[in-house]
This record gives C-alpha cells, sequence and structure tokens, in this order.
C-alpha cells in the first residue's frame, strides 16, 4: 500500500512533533510489510484480525485466508443426539448439493459456500473448506470463482467452470500453504485444462470416475438440452446427447467411468423424471429411462447409492399421489430390481442419501426431521435430529432444505439447517 504525503510548511515545526512523525511513517510502513500488523500498547494482535470480522455482514474478499473456528455442540431436546454447528455466524452458508462429494477424499475438509465475503454489487459468495480436525475455515475462491464446483472423487483437487473455462483447483497445496500462512496468487494453484466451445453455455458440471473428464449439460432452447463432454488430455468437447427436455441434476457415477444419470428439470414433477446416459470405450451413447414412472408418481431428488443402485423419492404429500405406494426406494440400474425402504408421516420422506456400505439411509422431511433407516429393514428407523426447518410443513418455503450427505468414512451426516440462522451447515453422528 502507497502512503503519499503532501503538506506545506505553514509553521515551524518542533524535533519532538518531527520524530514522533517520522516514527508513525515507519509503523505505516511496518504495518505494511507485516499484512496490516496490528500493535497497541507493544502487544501484536495480528494472528487474530479475523476475529473481529466473525459477525461482519460482509468481509474482505481475500483468497486463502482463515476465519477461527465458529462450531457450536448443542444436544438435541427430542433426540439427545449431539449436533455440532459447523457455521454459527450471521451469514448464509450451505453445503454442496446432495449429488456430489462435500468431503475432500483424503476426509480432512468439508467444502460448503458462504455469502461471508460477498458484495452486494459483486453478486454471490464464495466457497469455503472446514476443518474436520479444528473447524477453522479457508477461503478457497475469489473474485469470479466460476461456478458448478466439484471436488475430486481421488485427487484432493476441484473442477470448475469459469465462463468457459475448465479450471483444476489444486486444493492440497492450497490448504497446506494456508496453514503455513504462506498462500500465494490464485494462480499459483489453478490449472486450466482447456477451453468449451463459446458457442456453448454450460452447466451442470459431473466429474466421471477415472477424473480424467467432465460431463456437463446445456440448455438450447426452452425445451432442448444437451450433454457433451470434455477430456482432460485432449481438450476435446464432444457432444454425446440432444434431447427436446431441460436437463438438470446431472451427476456422474461416481463408481463407474462412463455412465451418468441426469433428470427432466421441471421445477416440480415431471412425465419422466430420471434418465440414465452411457458412454462405451468406442463412443458409443445409450440413453434411457430409469424407473418407469405411473401417472400418479412424483420422483424426486435421486442419489447414487452405489456402482450399480440409485436411490430416490415417490413423493407422497399430495392426495393424488397416495393412490400409489409412496416412499423411499432403491433401483438395480442393471437388473431393475426395485426395493422398497419405506416411508414416514407428516407428508413423506424428501431428500436422501446413503453410507458409502449400503447398509443405511438418511432422509429428511418438510418439517426439518433427519431420519436413519436400515437399508434391509424399513421398520427400523431411529429419529437423529429435528426442528432444523422451523415453519415449513411443506417444501415451498424460505427456509434451508437439508440435503443430507454421508462422510466418506460413513460415521457423520452433513446437512443444512435454518434452527439457528438463515442457513447453516451440521454434523451429525450417523450412529450415535
Amino acid at each position: 500500500m502507497n502512503y503519499n504525503f503532501k503538506y506545506r510548511l505553514a509553521f515551524p515545526l518542533n524535533l519532538s512533533f518531527l520524530k514522533r512523525f517520522f516514527l508513525l511513517i515507519i509503523a505505516f510502513s511496518v504495518g505494511s510489510s507485516m499484512g496490516f500488523a496490528q500493535i497497541l500498547e507493544g502487544v501484536d494482535y495480528s494472528h487474530l484480525r479475523q476475529v473481529y470480522h466473525t459477525f461482519d455482514m460482509a468481509g474482505e474478499d481475500v483468497f486463502g485466508q482463515r476465519f477461527p473456528a465458529e462450531n457450536y455442540t448443542f444436544v438435541d431436546p427430542v433426540t439427545g443426539v449431539t449436533v455440532n454447528a459447523l457455521t454459527t455466524s450471521r451469514h448464509s452458508s450451505s453445503k454442496m448439493y446432495q449429488t456430489h462429494p462435500q468431503w475432500t477424499p483424503d476426509g480432512k475438509y468439508v467444502v460448503f459456500t458462504s455469502n461471508r465475503t460477498a458484495r452486494q454489487e459483486r453478486g454471490g459468495g464464495q466457497a469455503y473448506a472446514l476443518s474436520m480436525e479444528n473447524f477453522e475455515i479457508v477461503q478457497i475462491t475469489t473474485g469470479d470463482r466460476g461456478h458448478n464446483l466439484h471436488l475430486g472423487w481421488h485427487k484432493n483437487s476441484a473442477y470448475l467452470l469459469r465462463e468457459n473455462q475448465v479450471v483444476e483447483l489444486k486444493l492440497d497445496a492450497l490448504l497446506r500453504d494456508s496453514e503455513k500462512g504462506q498462500v500465494g496468487e490464485p494462480d499459483d494453484y489453478e490449472v486450466i485444462l482447456g477451453s468449451i466451445p463459446d458457442s456453448i453455455r454450460p452447466s451442470g458440471l459431473g466429474l466421471d470416475a477415472n477424473e480424467k473428464r467432465i460431463f456437463f449439460s446445456s440448455r438450447l432452447e426452452k425445451d432442448l438440452s444437451a450433454i457433451y463432454s470434455f477430456d482432460f488430455e485432449t481438450g476435446k468437447t464432444t457432444q454425446l446427447l440432444e434431447v427436446p427436455i431441460w436437463i438438470g441434476h446431472l451427476q456422474a457415477n461416481p463408481y463407474v467411468s462412463g455412465e451418468m444419470m441426469y433428470c427432466w428439470e421441471t421445477g416440480g414433477d415431471s412425465p419422466q423424471r430420471m434418465w440414465y446416459l452411457s458412454v462405451d470405450a468406442d463412443g458409443t451413447v445409450t440413453n434411457r429411462s430409469v424407473y418407469q414412472e405411473r401417472d400418479n408418481d412424483w420422483v424426486t431428488h435421486e442419489v447414487f447409492m452405489g456402482p450399480d443402485r440409485i436411490l430416490f423419492h415417490l413423493m407422497g404429500h399430495l392426495d393424488r399421489l397416495q393412490v400409489n405406494q409412496t416412499g423411499l426406494y432403491s433401483l438395480n440400474v442393471r437388473t431393475k430390481e426395485l426395493t422398497f425402504h419405506g416411508q414416514t408421516g407428516g407428508g413423506g420422506y424428501w431428500h436422501c442419501n446413503a453410507s458409502p456400505d449400503q447398509k443405511y439411509i438418511v432422509a429428511d422431511t418438510f418439517d426439518g426431521k433427519l431420519y436413519r433407516i436400515s437399508a434391509t429393514n424399513p421398520e427400523e428407523v431411529v429419529l437423529l435430529t429435528q426442528g432444523h426447518r422451523l415453519q415449513s410443513i411443506s417444501p415451498f418455503t424460505k427456509e434451508a432444505h437439508l440435503h443430507p450427505s454421508l462422510s466418506p468414512d460413513g460415521k457423520w451426516v452433513l446437512i443444512n439447517s435454518s434452527l439457528l440462522t438463515d442457513s447453516d451447515i451440521m454434523l451429525i453422528p450417523l450412529l450415535p
């Protein structure tokens, strides 16, 4: 930071004043070189410089900066389960969408988004990594952070789209340097893997299981969409499919390369929601619907349960839907075997996910309850926590959707919550 002092000597200055003046100049210089050192009465408070930003409506957008832990543990008054609120400031914080990974592959960090450093004129917020060891928070994107950030399945990297560039963010190096207080420039941690043609508007990124390509969708017209692949090694973009619908919720199979699931997006019910696309080694593309919907079925919130199984809901919140059995289902995409995993009252389950070993399912409800269900016995149901959507008895409110996800080791459930603030992320033990 440069300071330009322009002044005119209108009267004689004594030596004492000059001494204080030059000491002030030195202090400014030292402060700049130390990254705005805050020394009061001989004590340096610089290492706590983020403490007073904890409850700011919008802090400074500083790449790699660290925020102190703001987690708060409490016992759910109904279930007795200890909940760890990982974020508690007045900002709006949200986990990644449930179809995508939440933890870095090594399990050391949860990645989430927040508006804690957003300025009104800039729009949205940034992405942050939260340590599972000490719950400190690190800012991992800055400025025009791009969109559709997707954590690696195996590498401690993140992949994102910035305009039409495909970018790999080296999280391993960034988080390591942040711990040391030696963060470089954003470009130091980015690899530009290539560019998608300007004629395509990419969205809905899915990372292939082999981490050598991404899949993404593009809305061509109101009722026309396409799916493409982008190869990291060749930089080639290939159109795989074109369909007369709006494609949404594209997710790659985390276990099997060349496979993905997507939905017929409407913002509500659709005639046939779930679709499955596979690309053979020779480039042959196969596209088919999965689970043939009946007229009174409302399918929603599908996720991968394993390499061969998907998990989804048949909504039961309307009278007309209750003509058929509603609730949690899994489907084997190879054999088409359908398994019922139960239903709850009060409108039924809403979002779902499964533990990596496929032994347990977690599902939420409109009013903010989170249940654990045995995958082999739908009668074995445990309420883990509740009260996370206090004003809601329907899906159409502004309170946070829980969107539960399981940790790679199968021990923790990560959710969004409106219990404490507008939106926080919280951690609940799967087997308390």
